[in-house]
């Protein structure tokens, strides 16, 4: 699988209804003893990552997450953005996910994710 479609697997694991379904893609993409990181949480392993998904939607059932953005990536990390919405295909949120790759390119080792735009400068 390509990174792209990596990637996209992730984003299906934040957005399947079904845990059982969640484990599955999740399992697929994510490395043993990865971890995932955002200004709310952080987890290790993917039971934690999943514990944490459930948290989530519950908070906005049958939403799910969208990647908004090409897939850029050099040396093992890539970047993309991407767009939470909820069950009406509202944005409830958007962010930048930072991930780095198993030498490989199988997995994902470990996620960094960062909320909303970054802040202009502000005039000089």
């Amino acid at each position: 699988m390509d990174t792209t479609e990596l990637i996209d697997r992730y984003c299906l694991a934040w957005s399947d209804p079904q845990p059982a379904q969640r484990a599955v893609l999740l399992e697929q993409v994510w490395a043993a003893g990865a971890t995932y990181t955002d200004p709310l949480a952080h987890a290790t392993g993917s039971a934690e990552l999943l514990a944490h998904i459930t948290r989530v939607q519950a908070r906005r059932p049958r939403g799910k997450v969208v990647r908004t953005s090409v897939v850029d990536i050099h040396h093992g990390i890539a970047r993309f953005a991407w767009k939470a919405v909820d069950a009406a295909g509202a944005t409830v949120i958007h962010g930048i996910d930072i991930a780095f790759l198993s030498a490989d390119g199988a997995k994902i080792e470990r996620i960094l994710g960062f909320f909303g735009a970054l802040e202009p400068l502000p005039p000089r």
